[in-house]
């Protein structure tokens, strides 16, 4: 079977949404799927996006089913009206549509709704989304509802709970001498820090999360919301492309160190992970994150699995070990003698198997807590972490959150109470779209930061990541994902499969390096994120059919592990296209990189001496690459190299023959 472009790059035969670019005086933006994106003034992106959603009781966004579009432009900007409905077989709503561009740059986005039946919801309404490249730290007017401005900052750490609230409108610079100005109308609106979760911006929403949730909105009872922009001032400053195009410079050695690299091994994954040790032993991965969870009847021949899958690969173990700290009821509490119990358990079954470190967090972790509500009862981070190493002597003991970022920054362990700190990831929480996956990557930097902000120089783990979403803090459970689509929260998601997660992945490594991340845990051994084919519960277009060995990501995986302990050189870049990382190879100077956009960016990549070689994965390698699990094939890199869409490369400088 010849596997599709779509399939090379997405990992799925789902087409990619259309999108138009739409005009109106100094104010551009795209047309995508009834929303606005990448809202721009003097070619500076001033909005990353607005966009009427209707969400689940779950967080679930329904998908809108737009009908009667209709487009209008002319010499002094356009007009856009649909009619859509959202909702699912229980429920429903419709909306009118109306966005109206002007020539003096303003717009206004309007939506009249009307719900079908009685519409249960946590969120229905407007999404705004500031972007972060000149807006972390910038100054902001907050105009609130009771009609207050007040003079503030976007923020440059994360905030774990609302920048602003009860807002009606904000103030920002996108260019020098130029006020844009964000007005939202129909209910209050508070603002989050959307680096809490990767997204690279910050959303301010309808409806405060003060308010009960989920709610309903009554059938047939009417209601209006719109969004204005306006924008004042001039200036001579646009956005350009280098006028010398893509260079990455790599220079001279630090003193910091390429992260270690490791896999996860979900429980129910590892008795297949081990008829592919060979191939597993080929990405050489740093050591192995073993998840445990007698909650799921986890038990000692769950970690005898784990075993002889650290055996086979010759890697150290980390224990992820969730502690159900839940008494009779099933109810979470802080029990001491409750705590101990657990622990015991869990210590029992992992006594056949050395550890190198052991992570443990109470499962009432695994579920978000709000800020502003209270966390439900569990032992104190001081407890929690003094009984793991009673049961486990001599092992680093850790943790933080099983779960994401979100969850750390609302509920921080003490440094001083803990061996190193971890946390997991996945770039689709809110979006399921190519575009807002690859901009997670802009929010790494801000992640890193703050860990480092409120942890000081403990050890920083990162703890399984992947595209595809492992659990959801959020709901009951990730999506199924039966129709291999994009969507938000998959449990099993295409791009895992596909290039687009294979260059996700080197970005990924890539800011963790920038940051000083001690070690990070990227895909699988196998299931939705593994790096080797192994069947999975849903149809998978070219690997079911196939004699596939690995999957994109194993060659990302690869060139990480193989770099990991490595010093890191200074990089310079002309791009935020291109995400990469230099370090000290065994010849000399290394560039691993990876163009993270759907269209080819040509390179010039400087301080390698002289004739380095290049091994590339993309569309024409990509069958040969997933063929076996061994090393891509190298060659002579040229004075200028073209990456094509979600193409990953690793540049090496020649050994010198003295």
């Amino acid at each position: 079977m010849q596997p599709t472009r779509a399939v090379k790059l997405f990992g799925t035969d789902e087409p990619v949404a259309s999108a138009r670019t739409l005009r109106a005086g100094a104010l551009e933006a795209r047309l995508e799927d009834g929303a606005l994106r990448g809202i721009k003034v003097g070619g500076v992106e001033a909005i990353r996006g607005i966009a009427f959603l209707a969400r689940d009781k779950n967080w679930g966004t329904f998908a809108a089913d737009i009908r009667d579009l209709d487009i209008t432009e002319n010499a002094d900007g356009f007009r856009i009206t649909y009619t859509a409905s959202a909702g699912d077989a229980s429920q429903s709503l419709t909306y009118t549509a109306r966005i109206e561009g002007r020539s003096d740059g303003s717009l206004e986005f309007s939506a009249d709704g009307v719900p079908q039946t009685e519409f249960t919801t946590n969120r229905t309404g407007f999404v705004v989304l500031h972007p972060l490249a000149g807006v972390v730290g910038c100054p902001v007017t907050v105009e609130h509802t009771d009609g207050q401005i007040v003079e503030s900052a976007f923020p440059t750490e994360i905030n774990p709970a609302c920048p602003f609230q009860d807002i009606r409108a904000l103030t920002h610079h996108p260019l020098p001498g130029v006020r844009v100005t964000c007005r939202m109308e129909g209910d209050a609106f508070e603002m989050e820090d959307h680096r809490n979760w990767l997204d690279a911006s910050f959303k301010t929403y309808v409806r405060p999360l003060a308010k009960p949730w989920p709610y309903v909105l009554a059938k047939g009872e009417p209601f209006t919301q719109r969004v204005s922009l306006t924008v004042e001032g001039a200036s001579d400053a646009t956005a350009s492309a280098d006028a010398g195009g893509v260079r990455l410079c790599v220079g001279e050695v630090t003193q910091a160190r390429m992260p270690r690299l490791g896999l996860a091994v979900p429980a129910e994954e590892a008795a297949a992970a081990l008829s592919h040790a060979a191939a597993l032993s080929a990405a050489a991965p740093g050591f192995l994150v073993c998840h445990f969870d007698a909650r799921q009847g986890h038990d000692a021949a769950t970690v005898a699995r784990h075993k002889a899958l650290g055996d086979a690969l010759g890697v150290p173990l980390v224990l992820e070990a969730v502690v159900p700290c839940q008494d009779g009821e099933g109810r979470p509490t802080d029990d001491a003698a409750i705590l101990e119990r657990d622990l015991a358990v869990i210590a029992q079954a992992a006594v056949g198997a050395t550890w190198e470190r052991v992570a443990v967090s109470p499962a009432s972790d695994l579920k978000c807590t709000l800020p502003g509500s209270v966390f439900p009862p569990a032992p104190s981070w001081e407890a929690l972490f003094a009984a793991a190493r009673e049961r486990f002597p001599g092992v680093p003991v850790g943790g933080g959150m099983f779960s994401y970022f979100t969850e750390l920054n609302r509920k921080r362990p003490p440094a001083a109470a803990l061996d190193f700190v971890c946390h997991s990831g996945a770039p689709i929480v809110h979006a399921g779209d190519d575009e807002s996956v690859m901009e997670t990557l802009e929010a790494l930097p801000s992640v890193f930061h703050s860990v480092r902000a409120f942890m000081g120089d403990v050890p920083y783990w990162v703890f399984p990541t992947a595209v595809s979403m492992r659990m959801n803090p959020y709901g009951a459970a990730p999506a199924e994902n039966p129709n291999n689509i994009r969507q938000a929260m998959n449990r099993i998601d295409p791009r895992d499969r596909a290039l687009l997660g294979a260059a996700w992945y080197v970005g990924y490594l890539a800011h963790a390096a920038a940051a000083g991340v001690d070690a990070v845990t990227l895909g699988a051994v196998a299931g939705p994120s593994g790096i080797v084919n192994t069947k999975g519960d849903i149809a998978r277009p070219y690997f079911d059919a196939s004699d596939a060995a690995v999957m994109p990501s194993f060659h990302a995986f690869a060139f990480g592990a193989a770099a990991a302990g490595r010093p890191i050189r200074e990089l310079t870049t002309s791009t935020s296209m291109v995400a990469a990382v230099a370090f000290e190879g065994e010849n000399g100077p290394a560039l691993l990189c990876a163009n993270t956009t759907p269209e080819p960016v040509t390179i010039r990549v400087e301080g390698l001496g002289p004739s380095p070689t290049l091994a590339v994965l993309d569309e024409e390698s990509f069958e040969a690459a997933c063929a076996a699990p061994s090393a891509l094939p190298s060659r002579s890199a040229g004075e200028e190299t073209t990456l094509d869409a979600y193409a990953i490369a690793l540049f090496t400088a020649q050994r010198s023959p003295h």
